[in-house]
């Protein structure tokens, strides 16, 4: 399991000092507040939300429309994540995607609710899962880790921060993955070359640099 009890300081707009949350953080550099609303896209949204899972100890809440073709196999997550902790859940109408994220997260008894939605949400929705956690935080037994999970380059509104993860395999003997911090409220927009090592996502090493060889 990850570190998730480093401080990381959120800054309001006025650039004074909000208060220190903790955080998990996991492939390198990937630092994700608790007790707040994150997103994550990218062809290879699933693993990236498998690897914070890993990240966390205790019982997960995957909420997935029922009526997507597609459904997570919890073997499938066995390389990364014992499955027997995912909790699957499948609205079946539309309006009740967000509500179950929103009511996981108050209820603050899980460490992390992953939700697949159709479309990124808007501003206020997110900012209803914003307080959700937070409330979360404040009657629960832990800081609950929202994950709204997007398809394409994402775009939901408020998040605390977005991330890609998009496959960038070379060979098959060494599979790698392209990170990238996308937006986030208190870092700039970086890239990482991921691949596995120990279990765990981790940056890759770089090639060595070639020299030029002289007549």
């Amino acid at each position: 399991m990850y570190p998730t009890t480093m401080p990381q300081q959120l800054i309001t707009k006025g650039g004074m000092p909000r208060r220190d949350r903790p955080t998990v953080t996991l492939a390198g550099e990937m630092t994700l507040a608790l007790g707040r609303v994150h997103e994550i896209c990218g062809r290879a949204r699933h693993t990236l939300a498998a690897e914070v899972a890993a990240a966390t100890s205790g019982d997960v809440i995957w909420i997935a429309p029922a009526w997507w073709p597609g459904r997570i196999n919890g073997d499938g997550l066995f390389h990364i994540m014992e499955p027997g902790r995912v909790i699957f859940v499948h609205p079946t109408r539309p309006e009740n995607i967000l509500w179950c994220m929103e009511e996981a997260l108050r209820s603050g008894v899980v460490p992390l609710v992953i939700c697949e939605v159709p479309e990124p949400p808007p501003l206020t929705p997110v900012r209803r899962l914003h307080l959700a956690a937070e409330a979360g935080r404040e009657i629960g037994k832990c800081h609950p880790l929202g994950l709204i999970v997007t398809t394409g380059k994402g775009g939901a509104a408020g998040v605390e921060s977005r991330w890609s993860l998009e496959p960038a395999h070379r060979i098959e003997t060494d599979p790698r993955w392209h990170l990238s911090r996308l937006r986030d409220r208190t870092a700039p927009p970086k890239d990482w070359i991921l691949h596995r090592h120990g279990g765990r996502l981790v940056p890759a090493p770089r090639a060595p640099a070639q020299t030029r060889e002289t007549a």
